[in-house]
């Protein structure tokens, strides 16, 4: 459970949480919207992914990263981003996004 405390008291992390709320999203899909360097991205999703907050998988070149719904901790993620005023404009992006996908 610390690691998940750990991995929520990062306000990047909880943004990548939030952006992944409705859809699965690419490392190049996440790092476009945020302004910080690929090692410092790929980092935090090292730590979202030990936390067991997010899973990746890899298909040909490229990682998707999706939320991991089947624990304890994406259920505390979950609450946290519905009372977290930054998560909601992100988690309206997320399902635009997963809209897009659906329609594309």
């Amino acid at each position: 459970m610390d690691k998940v405390f750990e991995a929520l008291a990062s306000t990047p992390r909880r943004k990548i949480l939030a952006y992944l709320s409705e859809t699965e999203l690419s490392a190049g899909e996440i790092a476009e919207r945020f302004d910080m360097t690929k090692p410092s991205l790929s980092k935090h999703l090292k730590i979202l992914e030990s936390a067991g907050l997010v899973v990746g998988e890899k298909r040909g070149q490229f990682v998707f990263y999706r939320l991991q719904r089947d624990n304890l901790a994406s259920t505390l993620t979950g609450f946290m981003q519905a009372v977290c005023p930054v998560s909601q404009g992100l988690k309206k992006e997320s399902r635009v996004l997963a809209a897009r996908k659906k329609a594309g």
